[in-house]
């Protein structure tokens, strides 16, 4: 195993739970004696054991625990085929972890009284408009922090693989079918990201300066940024990696910049645990409040239902606003969220409130499973004092493993000889949501060509009309096959056509 850079704090050995003040606060498991103690003494090891098992470059943890870091440790390396260790300044891409740090920045305009969870969201941002006309005018920022506002799940992700910008985007969000209004579940990146945009206009800048002032720069989180340019700009940093014939390869780096805040946080462990100590402390940080209790206390606490029982003894799953909140066995509120990027970032955060404990874990590698592995068997002993479930079997289950790029990237050839001239397919297509596709000949094979950057999807003959082609994003490829099918003047698209719009038609303006 790699080695580590560290930093551990001596743990005293009592549980440090809060003597409930009314019986919703009263757990049905008490903690065992020393159990935080006794999990963090055990967190070199699982790391180590994990990143073996796994193969994944680097890794870096850190837990607090009662106002304090009681541990911060690097592991393994920043890229492969390079020496740099990685350590608890490292800084790593945050993915989805992004939304619950923009959600505590959003707590503190709500408290300065800016803005309020149930600012609408048109009132805020110039022409923003969904399918129904109803849920445009009502919807608040909270629904769309909550994934309540109907929009299907992740609205507008490809778009922004096809190089769209945040602007482009957003504007065409009322292009998506709607499902009823805080009714439904559906987890948006731009749906939340519309949701900031109202906050950063309320407060008279953007989004990534209104995080630095009322978060970054307040709890001294010197390397922590709503930028992409800053992480680039790190010399600390930890480069993302994929799995490719077996092997971790580092890939070209995502820009997560239209997405900003659902997906754009880049941070260190050490200045993480800084924001999760806040976070425990109610909104309280260095001796004063930084975010209203009463402000924070609505994005913490249950707001929508995002995983329904599957039987009458089941427990269900919520979501607040930008937080994922559990009832854990043992009768404990769990607060958490994992981000994931498949060109190379993995991460996960735990916090339980009655303990006054949370962990982070950040990687350098495409998700498997390995952060929420950590972090839940973590959980696990500090309320048990023992690992009771399976984790690496259940995240496996919950990560498949990703297509390798490369079975997705052969050479796209003709497989056999195709019935039409290959002039019957060229021509320009438009799709009023993704654009424009332009289809021509190259050397005896057809090419796609998509997006505002032009990226370029060889299309391999199958049958009748119909062609393959292998997906990618704006930074790589998704290591999927797809169809293309050519129906008289329309050619549709199927990787595009999830929500009913993948079909594009030729000579339309």
């Amino acid at each position: 195993m790699a080695g580590c850079t560290s930093t551990v704090e001596d743990i005293p050995r009592t549980s440090a739970t809060p003597t409930p003040v009314n019986p919703a606060q009263v757990a049905g498991v008490p903690l065992p004696e020393g159990a935080v103690a006794d999990a963090v003494a055990q967190l070199d090891r699982r790391v180590e054991e994990l990143m073996d098992s796994s193969g994944i470059p680097g890794m870096a943890v850190a837990v607090v625990h009662a106002g304090a870091t009681v541990y911060a440790k690097g592991f393994g390396v920043r890229e492969v085929g390079s020496s740099e260790k990685v350590t608890a300044d490292t800084v790593f891409q945050l993915a989805s972890l992004s939304k619950p740090i923009g959600a505590t920045v959003v707590a503190h305009q709500v408290g300065k009284g800016i803005v309020d969870w149930g600012t609408p969201v048109a009132e805020k941002v110039p022409g923003f408009s969904l399918a129904d006309p109803d849920t445009t005018e009502n919807v608040t920022v909270g629904d769309l922090y909550a994934h309540r506002s109907g929009l299907p799940g992740h609205a507008g992700d490809i778009l922004e693989g096809l190089g769209y910008d945040r602007q482009q985007i957003l504007e065409r969000l009322r292009l998506l079918p709607i499902n009823p209004f805080r009714n439904s579940y559906a987890y948006t990146n731009f749906g939340l990201t519309a949701a900031a945009e109202a906050v950063a206009n309320a407060s008279g800048t953007d989004w990534a300066t209104l995080s630095q002032q009322a978060l970054y720069e307040p709890l001294g989180m010197s390397t922590t940024s709503s930028r992409y340019a800053d992480y680039a700009a790190r010399e600390n940093r930890a480069v993302g990696h994929m799995k490719i014939d077996g092997t971790y390869v580092a890939q070209a780096e995502r820009d997560p910049d239209p997405q900003s805040p659902a997906g754009g946080v880049s941070s260190s462990v050490n200045d993480l645990t800084a924001w999760l100590k806040m976070l425990l402390a109610n909104g309280e940080a260095d001796g004063r409040q930084l975010i209203p209790a009463e402000s924070l206390l609505p994005a913490i606490s249950p707001q929508n239902v995002s995983s329904a029982p599957t039987s009458p003894d089941a427990r269900a799953g919520f979501y607040g606003y930008g937080f994922d909140i559990d009832i854990s066995p043992a009768g404990r509120i769990i607060l958490s969220h994992s981000g994931a990027f498949a060109s190379g970032a993995a991460t996960s955060f735990v916090a339980i409130p009655s303990a006054d404990v949370a962990i982070v874990a950040l990687t350098n590698a495409a998700p498997i499973g390995v952060p929420e592995t950590l972090t839940s068997e973590f959980a696990e002993l500090v309320q048990f004092g023992e690992v009771r479930q399976d984790w690496v079997g259940l995240y496996e289950k919950e990560f498949p493993p990703m297509p390798d790029p490369e079975d997705a990237l052969t050479d796209q050839v003709p497989t056999a000889p195709i019935p039409s001239p290959l002039a019957t397919y060229v021509g320009s297509y438009a799709n009023e949501y993704f654009g424009a596709a332009q289809v021509t000949e190259r050397e005896g094979a057809l090419i796609l060509t998509m997006g505002p950057e032009g990226l370029v999807f060889p299309l391999s003959y199958q049958a009748g009309d119909e062609f393959t082609f292998a997906p990618a994003r704006k930074g790589g490829p998704t290591g999927m096959v797809s169809k293309a099918s050519f129906i008289g003047d329309t050619l549709v698209l199927e990787f595009f056509n999830a929500n009913g719009l993948g079909t594009f038609t030729r000579g339309a303006p």
